[in-house]
């Protein structure tokens, strides 16, 4: 019983992006839409431990959330013009993307995107109807308490319809304007599945997926825009290493990482597609951020990293955003040209004693250089700042490496 509700569970997750999205699509309401979405969950909670899971699920909980759906709108007698056509007009549309234009978690991603919403709310809301993530699961992202996110959320989809925001993808003209607040989103969408925060998979590979899913549109209906391929090569480059990156529960850097397991089909699309941004020349973020992990995936081994090209990417990408992020991952890249002592002074004067990497980083550097007692309290409080589980029984390992 508890692995057939734990079956249900993990479709519904896997489903529920496409699922809101065609909800949204039919009945225009993304409260709605959730609910319904909710209600069938229930339903294959109940059903399916007895009968089996069935051989579409994604169709069966799109059939009954719809269901679910118009008994509502009829229960609350909302009979306004769109539910009426909601009502008398059953959705035969096949359970696959239709196409580029067409695709419904194209249309919600755009919807969450618009620019009439603050850009955490942005995040939120494409995390929460096209993830699937919790609300605990979000807040913790986000390093706030649950009901600010609740609250956020909320906020949020009241300006969707008070402001009545199109559910669809913005046409040719206004794409360029709404672009980076969209592979913004995408990227985020992206590492909240690579970097699982919560405490239960290290990795959500079905966010992840989704990420490049809609990053391969963009860039199909954008094919000029460099940071549309930027973004794509950096996320494939990222997925082929997914495979290497947690052993034993434990995750594994990329220096200890096994490269015969690193996808090299992906990594081959990767690169080309690196190369495409290279004659374009007109280097952004997201390229510059590829063409740092082109460099990672060329190389046979890590002793074979060419650091002081790593080095002088990062060095282009701080002139782009000279965050304190990015100045982390740049001193990590010093640390192996220039030592842990450089990286280190580095290190130490950024403002990031709430970021568990930052821990994490010192502790590192700390024991290269021998100073035990101090990288001890580093990973200390590596461990207390993270909640992914794979994180901390590497860093607890690294701790008790420790003389």
């Amino acid at each position: 019983m508890k692995d057939a509700t734990a079956a249900v569970e993990r479709v519904f997750r896997e489903e529920y992006g496409r699922l809101i999205a065609a909800l949204t699509r039919r009945f225009g309401d993304l409260d709605i839409a959730e609910e319904a979405a909710a209600e069938a969950l229930v339903t294959a909670l109940e059903k399916w431990p007895q009968s089996g899971v069935p051989a579409n699920p994604g169709g069966w909980l799109t059939t009954t959330a719809g269901n679910r759906a118009i008994d509502r709108i009829r229960r609350e007698k909302q009979r306004d013009a769109k539910h009426q056509a909601a009502l008398m007009n059953a959705d035969h549309t096949p359970h696959e993307p239709t196409g580029p234009v067409e695709d419904d978690r194209l249309r919600l991603l755009f919807t969450c995107c618009h620019p009439a919403l603050a850009p955490e709310a942005r995040v939120a809301l494409t995390l929460r109807l096209l993830g699937g993530l919790t609300m605990p699961e979000i807040a913790q992202a986000f390093l706030v308490p649950e009901t600010t996110m609740a609250q956020r959320i909320t906020r949020a989809k009241k300006k969707i319809a008070a402001a009545n925001v199109p559910y669809r993808v913005p046409t040719a003209a206004d794409l360029p304007e709404r672009l980076g607040g969209v592979l913004t989103v995408l990227f985020l969408v992206f590492n909240e599945g690579y970097l699982a925060t919560g405490d239960g998979d290290p990795v959500r590979a079905e966010l992840t997926a989704e990420a490049i899913r809609l990053t391969r549109i963009l860039r199909r209906l954008l094919s000029g825009e460099p940071e549309v391929t930027g973004l794509l090569a950096l996320l494939l480059l990222t997925e082929a290493r997914r495979e290497a990156r947690v052993r034993h529960g434990q995750l594994v850097p990329l220096d200890e990482q096994d490269r015969a397991g690193w996808n090299r089909a992906l990594i081959d699309e990767g690169h080309d597609l690196v190369r495409e941004c290279l004659a374009i020349n007109q280097p952004g973020r997201y390229q510059i951020l590829a063409a740092i992990n082109a460099v990672h995936t060329d190389a046979r081994t890590a002793a074979d990293t060419d650091w002081s090209q790593v080095v002088a990417l990062y060095d282009q990408l701080t002139r782009l955003d000279p965050s304190p992020i990015v100045a982390l991952n740049r001193a990590v890249a010093v640390a192996e040209l220039d030592g842990p002592e450089v990286a280190l002074a580095l290190v130490d004067r950024l403002p990031l004693t709430g970021y568990h990497a930052w821990h994490a980083t010192r502790a590192e550097l700390l024991r290269r250089l021998g100073r035990s007692g101090e990288a001890k309290h580093a990973y200390d409080a590596a461990i207390t700042a993270t909640q992914n589980t794979a994180e901390r029984a590497y860093l607890t390992r690294k701790r008790g490496e420790l003389v």
